[in-house]
């Protein structure tokens, strides 16, 4: 997918970019393969793979999630190189994001993007995902909507972001093939986490037919103080 190709293919999803829109994609793809040389941040580098894979198919939520067009507080928990919540933000400007990665590495990679793009209101924190929202953080609660992309198990990804959803918001999950049957063994653990599942949609992606799956879980009562665990053990032990 081809920049052109992406334009044409957002437009089809009323999602409409404007030549500066573009211009911050090509300037984010050009950071994102030359800081990739020295810092491991994607194993995708060829443009066309970039477009379809990461940019495009990190605005697929918004095709599903349609408040995220409204000025709405996002927060992308182990973002890694911006994915989803930077082709968020840049297509729309309105969204106040947070983003959350433990590698210092990565956060100095987004700064610096940032900054290039002039991107406003976009907030970077180095901190692992389990203290980021516990019981004693300022951040608990307090998002309109959390997002994730390729982090973990639905099971797992719930318990560390429920936690930062404000009751009313939405946790928005990212999944590929499989999505289906980790939502099926995530359904407990939503439940003992507050959340309460809204929908969940398949797609899959132009060219190469990849599927994907985007799973919207909202917030219907406050997390338990206890969750999320200590650092590692929502992964070792997962809820059930």
């Amino acid at each position: 997918m081809n920049p052109e190709q992406f334009q044409m293919a957002l437009a089809q999803h009323q999602v409409a970019l404007t030549d500066h829109q573009l211009n911050q994609f090509e300037e984010y793809y050009r950071l994102l393969v030359a800081t990739n040389k020295h810092v491991n941040l994607t194993a995708i580098t060829d443009e066309q793979e970039v477009y379809l894979k990461h940019f495009y198919d990190s605005l697929t939520g918004a095709f599903v999630f349609s408040k995220i067009r409204e000025p709405l507080s996002l927060c992308d928990i182990g973002a890694g190189a911006g994915f989803p919540s930077l082709p968020l933000k840049i297509a729309f400007p309105q969204l106040r994001v947070t983003i959350v990665d433990s590698l210092n590495k990565r956060i100095n990679f987004l700064q610096d993007l940032v900054d290039k793009l002039g991107l406003d209101n976009v907030t970077l924190i180095h901190a692992r995902a389990e203290k980021f929202a516990n019981a004693k953080s300022k951040h608990r609660e307090k998002f309109d909507v959390v997002t994730a992309r390729a982090v973990a198990n639905l099971t797992v990804l719930s318990e560390l972001c429920l936690p930062a959803v404000r009751v009313g918001g939405c946790f928005l999950a990212y999944k590929g093939r499989g999505g289906q049957e980790e939502l099926t063994a995530a359904k407990g653990a939503i439940t003992k986490l507050g959340g309460q599942l809204e929908q969940s949609a398949e797609l899959t992606l132009p060219k190469s037919d990849d599927d994907r799956q985007l799973i919207i879980i909202k917030k219907v009562k406050e997390t338990p103080k206890r969750y999320p665990r200590r650092p590692g053990i929502p992964a070792k032990k997962p809820l059930k």
